[in-house]
């Protein structure tokens, strides 16, 4: 926008109409056929965006010399004893009709179950709680039914529970393995003898099943609190039993035994009992009441226990003095005296810190000592010969620097030491003078 524009004035000038220019004709654009008149409206007619794909441009299919039908055929079933036949639509190729089985004949398994003679079951197979037709009859339900034994249980004649079904048929499978074996070494892999079923533990194991699975909201908060309240006294008691045990030994047993270890001359038992104590003293109480325990975990305690009084600046410069030592943080071989021997390295570097930041306080105390003594300081008079016995007595007036006061500089000529004293001519001259 110009001052024209704001002044209303015609940019061509004033007093030149301008011509009219002619708007071309719009375009009518027919509405094709297929496509509604909504969405003809929002398009605007403008091309879809993805293009067109020309038949010609693409890949023909090579003409294949198969001639491929579909027929209803007949087939069996491998896994079916009836030999049913049954119909369905097979691909045939050339007229040629696919042989070989059912595809879906693979996916048909069955579990091989033990059979046993007459003379096996009189021999190893006897059971007073058991008769021969029960068992029979549950050999063979296991073997129609896969060993599912929840419908084995549901078809037995005689009422028995599961965990019967079960104990009768995994005892006599496992017998009679044993009885064909040659040796029983032959057959002790096998899961039937590595692991024998136990009736009585799978019992209690679902009567607990079923009494959890049956609590309440109540009971199942209350047996929390209970567990909890449990775990806390056995770890008081495990506190108590550690802190009253009489073979703890003390800090010096443990300093003598640290000595000893060290010493060329000690028998075994007393560098064993040695040992012991000094890997029990430095052994948090945390890490003893455990029971078992790894041998790094327990490093973790002990090097927190023995870098509690120190900061954390200290402590990295223990892991830097570690690293330029080339000496893991951790062990790789976490034993007992490999351990012994890290946390030993860290006190020693430990206490190797602490010395020489005490060497350099020391330092610096006595630079500043030698830099800023008081013989050296500005103001301060000189000792003549027979002053040294005679004690010092700091001039306040020109204690700190050379400056000297104003009243001073009236009264002391330019000549006159300071040390000299007025005569009492000079006095007279100068009162006389005051009165004239």
């Amino acid at each position: 926008m110009d001052a024209k524009d704001i002044l209303g004035i015609p940019k061509n000038g004033v007093g030149i109409p301008q011509e009219k220019k002619s708007k071309p004709p719009k375009e009518h654009h027919r509405k094709p056929d297929g496509i509604s008149r909504e969405v003809y409206m929002l398009t605007g007619g403008v091309p879809p965006l993805m293009p067109a794909i020309d038949a010609s441009l693409l890949k023909k299919r090579q003409p294949s010399l198969e001639k491929v039908t579909w027929q209803w055929l007949s087939f069996t079933n491998s896994a079916r004893n009836d030999h049913l036949e049954l119909y369905h639509w097979v691909r045939v190729v050339n007229g040629v009709p696919p042989t070989g089985d059912y595809p879906f004949a693979k996916y048909n398994k069955s579990v091989d179950v033990v059979k046993y003679t007459d003379e096996e079951y009189d021999k190893y197979l006897t059971n007073p709680k058991w008769t021969k037709e029960e068992t029979d009859t549950l050999f063979d339900l296991c073997e129609r039914f896969d060993l599912r034994f929840v419908v084995i249980a549901d078809r037995f004649p005689s009422p028995r529970t599961v965990e019967e079904l079960k104990d009768r048929y995994y005892s006599v499978s496992r017998t009679i393995l044993v009885a064909r074996a040659a040796s029983p070494a032959d057959v002790s892999a096998h899961p039937l003898v590595k692991e024998p079923y136990n009736a009585q533990q799978e019992t209690e194991r679902k009567r607990a099943l079923s009494m959890v699975l049956s609590q309440s909201k109540y009971q199942e908060r209350k047996d929390a609190e209970v567990l909890a309240e449990a775990k806390r006294i056995h770890e008081l008691r495990m506190l108590s039993r550690s802190a009253e045990d009489p073979e703890k030994p003390s800090a010096a047993d443990v300093a003598a035994a640290h000595t000893d270890l060290h010493s060329d001359e000690i028998s075994p038992s007393a560098a064993a009992a040695a040992i012991a104590a000094v890997d029990s003293a430095t052994t948090p109480a945390s890490v003893r009441m455990l029971q078992v325990y790894l041998r790094s975990f327990a490093l973790d305690k002990m090097v927190e226990a023995a870098n509690s009084t120190a900061g954390p600046r200290a402590i990295k410069r223990v892991e830097e003095v570690l690293q330029d030592l080339g000496v893991n943080l951790k062990p790789k071989v976490p034993t007992k005296a490999v351990c012994a021997e890290h946390l030993e390295l860290r006190k020693e570097i430990l206490t190797l810190l602490n010395l020489q930041k005490q060497l350099q306080y020391k330092a610096a105390d006595g630079s500043s000592y030698r830099d800023g003594t008081y013989a050296d300081m500005p103001g301060t008079p000189k000792r003549r010969v027979g002053d040294h016995d005679r004690p010092f007595i700091p001039d306040t007036l020109n204690f700190g620097g050379d400056r000297v006061g104003k009243r001073d500089q009236k009264r002391k000529g330019p000549g006159r030491p300071p040390d000299a004293p007025s005569s009492p001519a000079t006095k007279r001259a100068r009162k006389f003078k005051a009165d004239g």
